[in-house]
């Protein structure tokens, strides 16, 4: 449940009309993008980005200039969609992140019985009746396994038999205030927010593929200031987290290594950046202009030898966040990287080397009519986003139709006598 708001703050609307519209506030960018359903099939709407402002370390720090940038990226979007667009699905992610994983059940009233909707609802209340901190809110409860009189490996108990139903729950957890930031950023740029979505999730959700999901894989989100990770096993959610380090760390240390204004060590980084020294050819090197204005000559190694070091720690944090989930032997098919961080040459390399395990670039699945410029791993989040949102809606109007049906069964029933 959201944190309360103040008196004339928008609430989050509970209503799931077309078109969908996702808000990803990153560190570096504010991404919007729209899609709708047409005859089954995911369509692309719209997209807009703009800059983001007021941001420190992953957080919204100042509202008024990260609400500016949300409404000129939503702008875009409209424009482009040709729609008018006042709510939206928003992204969670950062170095507040935190996932813990918890099990309850109960034993059926009646003994052996068929197993319903409700009582999967009661198993997972069960589940999630831990101690949470009071400044941290719950994102989402995701079912890794339901075990029916000891009998594991249950993904859908729904109309099996049985006398005792558990549940094994990953609970996905933020931080409150940085939610209640998220949102109200949001309200103020005009956008009603409707729902909150872990952003690694949604990331996997574009990137990953069942069988991926089945060996195990960790999805790892390279944004500006963090990196959010997510491992799934045997089908399932096992843990989640946040390491604080990001593609602007990287940027940082060549402006500092070199003596050059951000804005140039960026350029730099992402023409000639690698993170793997030994790959860059000894004599090659370019013509620059020093933050002076005089003219100097850089060997491209000298940039490696910068961000070698940073992606190696970068990637042992990973690991040994992986390790105190207990996952780290659980990647039977490597590690997926995503997020525009995930571009810079030898990222892969020093993955596979730090995480002794296979590794890919993850784009994103393409949506119906979308432009190939969203083709890219720092859309991963948003596309992922529309293609939960989607998943999220259907199986909300499916339950809605099944308990449709049971009441009108029921009033039959009883017309009947």
């Amino acid at each position: 449940m959201l944190p309360a708001r103040k008196a004339g703050e928008k609430r989050m609307s509970q209503r799931q009309d077309n078109p969908i519209v996702v808000l990803d506030i990153g560190s570096a960018w504010t991404r919007v993008l729209a899609a709708d359903v047409n005859e089954g099939v995911l369509r692309y709407l719209g997209h807009g980005a703009s800059p983001s402002a007021g941001m420190r370390k992953g957080l919204v720090g100042e509202l008024a200039p990260a609400a500016k940038a949300v409404r000129a990226a939503n702008e875009q979007a409209e424009r482009v969609a040709h729609i008018n667009i006042d709510g939206c699905v928003v992204g969670v992610g950062g170095p507040h992140i935190r996932g813990l994983n918890s099990n309850g059940g109960f034993q059926l009233s009646r003994g052996m019985r068929e197993i319903t909707g409700e009582d999967v609802r009661a198993a997972i209340g069960r589940a999630r009746a831990i101690e949470i901190p009071a400044d941290r809110e719950i994102l989402h409860l995701l079912p890794r396994q339901f075990i029916l009189d000891e009998q594991p490996g249950i993904f859908d108990p729904v109309g099996m038999v049985g006398a005792r139903l558990e549940v094994e729950l990953h609970i996905a957890t933020c931080a409150g205030s940085a939610l209640q930031s998220t949102v109200t950023c949001a309200n103020r740029a005009g956008l009603e927010v409707s729902e909150a979505v872990l952003e690694s999730l949604a990331a996997a959700e574009c990137t990953l593929s069942a069988d991926e999901r089945e060996l195990g894989v960790c999805l790892l989100d390279i944004g500006a200031h963090s990196s959010d990770l997510a491992v799934f096993f045997e089908g399932a959610v096992a843990y989640t987290a946040s390491v604080p380090i990001g593609g602007a760390h990287f940027t940082n240390d060549l402006a500092i290594g070199l003596q050059l204004p951000v804005s140039q060590a960026e350029e730099l980084k992402r023409q000639y950046g690698n993170a793997v020294v030994t790959a860059v050819p000894q004599l090659a090197e370019i013509e620059i202009t020093t933050s002076q204005g005089a003219p100097a000559t850089l060997p491209l190694r000298t940039m490696a030898e910068i961000l070698e070091p940073r992606a190696r720690e970068l990637m042992y944090y990973v690991k040994e966040s992986l390790r105190y989930g207990g996952v780290v032997d659980a990647l039977g098919a490597g590690c997926v990287l995503t997020g525009g961080g995930a571009l810079l040459p030898g990222m892969l390399d020093v993955a596979e080397s730090q995480l002794r395990a296979p590794a890919r670039m993850g784009l994103p699945v393409r949506l119906s009519h979308m432009p190939q410029e969203l083709n890219h791993p720092a859309w991963a989040v948003a596309i992922g986003m529309v293609l939960y949102a989607n998943r999220t809606r259907m199986t909300r109007a499916a339950e809605e139709n099944n308990s449709s049906l049971r009441n009108k069964l029921r009033a039959m029933f009883a017309a009947s006598f």
